[in-house]
Order: C-alpha cells, then structure tokens, then sequence
C-alpha cells in the first residue's frame, strides 16, 4: 500500500503547491505524513485516538515540522470552515467509512474551489476471475470493514451527482494494480 500511499502525497503536494495547506483524511499512524512536501502544512484527522498517538510520535521522531495538526475528528462532520484547504488527500478509507457520499459532501466542502481531492483506494472488479475472488472475500471480510466488492460507481455517482467535480485522474497502482489513484478538482 505504500505506492498509494506515496503517489496519493505526491498528487495532493502538488495540486496544493509549496505553502498550501493539504488535509489528510484518516491519517492513522501517519504513514503517508513523510511523503509529503515538506513546503505543504499537513493537518490530519482520524476518529481513532490511539491512532493519532502514533501518528504524532511519527511527527516528533521523523521531525516533520509540515504537520501542523493532528485532530480527532469524523469525517463525515468535518469541524473546519468551508474552502480552507488547497487539497485533501484520502488514502484507503472510502471502502470503510458508512457513508462515504456524506464524507464526499464534507471533503468537497472544506478543499477551496479549484482545489483537488486524491482518493487511493480499491475499487471492485465488474465481472471476471477477479470479481469471483473479491466476492469470495467479501464475504469473509465484513467483520474487518474491508469491502472488495466496492463499486466505483458509488464514487462515480458522486461524481455526477456534485456540481462543480471534475475527474482529473483515474489509474492504477503498482505493483498490482489492486488499488486506484483518482484526482478530483472542485470546479466552484
């Protein structure tokens, strides 16, 4: 998961530029705060406490002086006002949290227009082998919250449904190709 995680830091540095401020949705421990540009000013949010915990002892053992914030926080009630982000960053948390279009709404809410979105995640397979295995697990996986049947088309539906979002970016993630780096930039 890390070539998410480090391609997922790389787009949203970029989109918010040296001096921009990213948001980072389901931080966690903090895995991806290193890979980010050092010029951008992080504030990461998690509903996990302890997570966060580990999280800032990454920020003081790695010196990561970007990291401006480390907030227990639900995504799906963000408490920062509207447009204050340049980028979000939301790597492999659209397949756990319970509502995800909700989450959707919060994110666009708090990134600025012209400001993008930059989900890593898997998205399930439509038909195949691929789809029979990720049916197989699906089934075996619903105690972790884990969902490999995960459709695009709930982020694609959002997508269509939303004013003002444009897909930027769609591909996949090497080695694999299990998981997707999708950019979206909120038009107005």
């Amino acid at each position: 998961m890390r070539a998410g995680r480090t391609a997922a830091a790389e787009a949203a540095s970029r989109a918010a530029g040296p001096g921009g401020r990213i948001v980072d949705i389901g931080v966690g421990t903090g895995l991806e705060l290193p890979m980010f540009d050092s010029r951008t000013r992080i504030t990461g949010i998690d509903l996990s406490e302890p997570m966060l915990r580990g999280a800032q002892r990454r920020v003081v053992r790695e010196k990561l002086g970007h990291v401006e914030g480390l907030l227990v926080m639900d995504a799906t009630r963000l408490a920062f006002p509207d447009g204050c982000f340049d980028a979000a960053v939301v790597p492999y948390v659209l397949t756990v949290v319970p509502e995800p279009h909700r989450m959707m709404d919060e994110v666009r809410r708090v990134v600025r227009p012209g400001g993008e979105i930059v989900l890593v995640n898997h998205f399930g397979a439509d038909r195949g082998p691929v789809a029979a295995v990720e049916g197989w697990l699906g089934k075996r996986s619903a105690s972790l919250g884990w969902h490999p049947q995960f459709p695009f088309a709930v982020l694609g539906d959002w997508i269509r449904a939303t004013p003002g979002m444009l897909l930027v970016e769609r591909r996949r993630i090497r080695p694999f190709g299990l998981f997707n780096l999708v950019r979206l930039r909120r038009e107005n």
